[in-house]
């Protein structure tokens, strides 16, 4: 077996804001396996600035992986902790090449196209005229389920768009998540969750940031409606802090990014532990390419969830890849006529 690594730049439509600045494009890296004359091909969703593999070290540690690549995908986990995107790339190259096409991964319904997936319509932080304008495309789109990126411009800015949903849509007829990647102070968190629980919220992912555990148990335990943790679970590796992190946080939700937390094994991991405490959970993708969500996105179907998953980021790109995924009406749908616009030639 022979692998190798490519990196791939993914460029923005348009500039996408978050608490964390604004970006124009996404660095991604493809591990590629050749055996027997057949191909697969697994993503390594790294996040600058975000993935706790974001290290100087990271290109190193692929061209170790692909010199090590006859340990196996069991071996090969265990060896990269420390580095989950790079995990989930193994895992998902290892998928592929197994597979009947590089693609399908996971058969099911869902490949088949006869189910889908409800997920939620992502709504990016800019100027408050750019995120009215997106919540009012989400909603004419049909999504059901709203998730608005927070904390980057004024508050009471947030407040009046929120309000500007509420005044058309119930809770019953538009879910409503936020995300405030923990831009808020820990003094003023419980008073902005207040202000917030105004409208109905469906949950609020870290309102804080990371590693304040006794802050966040604190507000997990008295906030008026549910908190989700995300960025909270990066770089918590084994089983024994996984459990500990959750029974200390007691959080209502966990958000999981396979390329963030260990891929699909990882995932599972939180998720055994979380259906263990009676926490809930949905899946993310963390702007990977259209190869790493067709990954996901076919993974989390398998996982019977029936909450909106977040999982329709494929079309931020001007380069991104042709793919049977589709989003319609707030759902996420396989087309298998669709054929993938993509060469393996073209990472040669």
């Amino acid at each position: 077996m022979k692998a190798t690594y490519h990196k791939y730049l993914l460029d923005f439509k348009r500039p996408s804001g978050t608490s964390r600045g604004v970006m124009t494009e996404k660095e991604t890296w493809f591990i590629v396996l050749e055996k027997d004359g057949k191909n697969g091909i697994g993503e390594c969703g790294i996040l600058r600035g975000l993935s706790i593999d974001d290290r100087s070290d990271y290109e190193e540690k692929l061209q170790w992986t692909c010199d090590n690549i006859h340990l196996g995908k069991e071996q090969l986990w265990e060896a990269l902790l420390a580095f989950p995107s790079i995990q989930f790339g193994v895992e998902m190259a290892f998928q592929s090449l197994v597979s009947e096409t590089p693609f399908l991964l996971f058969p099911s319904d869902f490949t088949n196209g006869t189910k889908s997936m409800v997920i939620n319509g992502l709504v990016w932080m800019g100027e408050e005229s750019f995120m009215k304008q997106q919540i009012e495309e989400k909603l004419a789109q049909g999504f059901t389920c709203i998730k608005l990126k927070i904390g980057a411009i004024d508050f009471a800015k947030e407040l009046q768009l929120l309000r500007f949903i509420r005044e058309h849509f119930t809770p019953e007829q538009v879910e409503i998540r936020v995300d405030a990647n923990g831009a808020f102070s820990s003094d003023l968190a419980l008073h902005k969750l207040i202000q917030l629980s105004e409208f109905k919220l469906h949950s609020i992912e870290q309102p804080i940031q990371k590693n304040q555990t006794d802050r966040m148990a604190d507000l997990c335990n008295i906030t008026p409606f549910p908190i989700a943790l995300d960025e909270e679970l990066i770089g918590v590796f084994t089983l024994d802090e996984k459990e500990q992190l959750l029974e200390k946080i007691k959080p209502q939700y966990i958000i999981l990014k396979p390329s963030f937390v260990g891929g699909f094994r990882g995932t599972q991991e939180w998720i055994s532990l979380a259906e263990k405490h009676k926490i809930e959970w949905w899946v993310t993708s963390a702007l990977e390419s259209n190869i790493g969500l067709n990954a996901i996105a076919q993974w989390t179907y398998l996982q019977g969830n029936l909450m909106p998953q977040g999982l329709g980021t494929g079309g931020l790109y001007t380069n991104n890849f042709d793919c049977p995924l589709l989003v319609s009406e707030g759902q996420l749908w396989y087309i298998k006529e669709v054929e993938w616009g993509f060469d393996f030639n073209l990472l040669k």
